[in-house]
């Protein structure tokens, strides 16, 4: 049911007519004193904005607060008067029924247009009609006569009232007072979402790499916020069935620059992280935009060769699948800790790696994307599949020593075609209850799941590894 006030305040507005729309206060961009932007890496955005309300008088009044984001969630809606006395809000109406051609046909329905037709020698004449339907095209009703596709200008005598330019809150409001009332507006609008990049440029030696990060962020959300001040939280924030409106595009680049100070300000925030900017900023609708989050320079890091197995195979008999090829991982591992040049808090995103060539031209050697992680912890980065070190796997004995017990012998060849030795990682995932019984290369019980191997294999060489292992499960 309608309050008092509110039908009071909506009889005034009714009585100015068909203007009522004009009656009505607006509050724009242009009121706003202060505007902060918290953006989450969920599609989502957090904003608080400071406008200074125009009321025109006390008592009940309508007021339109204009300019917000067309995705945004109303029911997240927030306002509070920065001063004694102020506003208080009865009631809230989130207008997005906007302008164009065809909601403007809809409205008109029923109702007389003017139709303007030109003819070959350029004279126009103007035909009045009624809009019967709109439904898979215009159907008009002239004279005692159905037009179907009438060709032609439509022309409409006024705006219908209950269409507007742009989304709008409308605002049933309780001013004390008539004046300029400053006020703190806050919601959440979905459309807006950010993400971490990092390049990595690693030596001749791949012993160290230059890494930077960028933070990009994508603005879909309808509206734009010029001079903000912005904070990224970065973490798996809960959400209750949010509204996902749009899918976003994602846009991939690499931007190059010289190293830089860095940007953002981080803090532990909750069991999350803040990264604040260390200056305004403008965040245009429809735009994506790229900040530097750090530069770190000489990060020790260790190429890795790594085969990983299936802990499934040790509980089946596959000696009649012969010899299995297997890709051999080219992994590189950094430490996210101060001795590297780090130890900050890392946000998930995509590590692209690249390497100078004999001409020191730069080439893109692979990529793979990180999980956020805190500091002091490793990084490890599959960049893509080795091409001149080849392993094959086969079954060279299986026994059943229960019906939830088996033993199984394996034999992995590797053979290296590089001109350098190298060292293959052999990492075994085991389930259940297991024991190494035999190998030819010493292995680790790394944890309860994972077997590893540590191979040497010279260059132009093959090296057999050899296994037996018995499993409970």
């Amino acid at each position: 049911m309608t309050s008092p006030r509110t039908a009071l305040a909506l009889a005034t507005i009714l009585a100015a007519g068909p203007g009522w729309a004009a009656a009505v206060p607006e509050s724009t961009a242009a009121d706003r004193t202060s505007v902060a932007v918290t953006v989450y890496n969920q599609n989502l955005a957090l904003v608080r904005e400071v406008r200074t309300l125009k009321l025109p008088g006390a008592g009940a009044t309508f007021l339109r607060f204009m300019d917000v984001p067309s995705q945004i969630n109303p029911r997240t809606v927030h306002v509070a008067p920065l001063q004694a006395n102020g506003p208080a809000v009865l009631e809230q109406n989130y207008e997005y029924d906007l302008i164009s051609p065809e909601k403007l046909m809809e409205k008109y329905v029923g109702r007389e247009v003017e139709i303007v037709e030109q003819a070959d020698d350029l004279t126009q004449r103007t035909v009045k009609a009624t809009l019967l339907s709109t439904n898979g095209g215009p159907v008009y009703k002239i004279g005692d006569r159905i037009v179907l596709g009438q060709g032609g200008k439509v022309t409409l005598p006024d705006l219908p009232q209950e269409l507007v330019a742009r989304p709008t809150l409308v605002w049933s409001l309780n001013a004390p007072k008539a004046g300029n009332v400053p006020t703190e507006v806050s919601y959440l609008t979905d459309g807006m979402n950010w993400s971490a990049d990092y390049v990595a440029v690693v030596d001749a030696d791949d012993k160290k790499a230059g890494l930077s990060g960028w933070v990009t962020i994508d603005n879909h959300s309808g509206a734009g916020f010029r001079d903000a001040t912005l904070k990224l939280v970065a973490g798996d924030v809960r959400r209750v069935q949010p509204e996902r409106l749009m899918a976003m595009d994602q846009m991939e680049s690499r931007v190059k620059t010289m190293a830089a100070a860095p940007q953002f300000q981080e803090e532990g925030f909750f069991e999350y992280h803040l990264y604040t900017l260390d200056r305004p900023t403008t965040i245009k609708d429809n735009q994506t935009k790229q900040l530097s989050l750090f530069t770190a320079e000489d990060v020790p890091v260790v190429k890795k060769l790594l085969v990983t197995g299936d802990f499934w195979w040790y509980r089946n008999n596959s000696m009649g699948n012969g010899a299995q090829a297997q890709k051999v991982k080219v992994v590189l591992e950094l430490k996210n800790d101060q001795a590297s040049g780090l130890g900050i808090p890392l946000p998930k995103g995509i590590v692209r790696v690249y390497k100078k060539d004999r001409s020191g031209a730069e080439q893109f050697v692979g990529e793979d994307s990180i999980d956020h992680t805190p500091k002091d912890e490793m990084v490890r980065l599959h960049v893509g599949d080795a091409f001149d070190v080849v392993a094959e796997k086969s079954q060279s004995d299986y026994k059943v020593v229960s019906p939830r017990e088996s033993e199984s012998a394996w034999t992995l060849s590797l053979r290296n075609r590089k001109e350098e030795d190298v060292v293959v990682t052999v990492r075994e995932p085991m389930g259940g209850d297991w024991k190494l019984i035999s190998s030819s290369v010493p292995g680790t019980k790394v944890n309860q799941q994972t077997l590893e191997f540590q191979v040497p294999v010279p260059k132009g060489k093959e090296v057999k590894l050899t296994y037996r292992v018995a499993v409970k499960w």
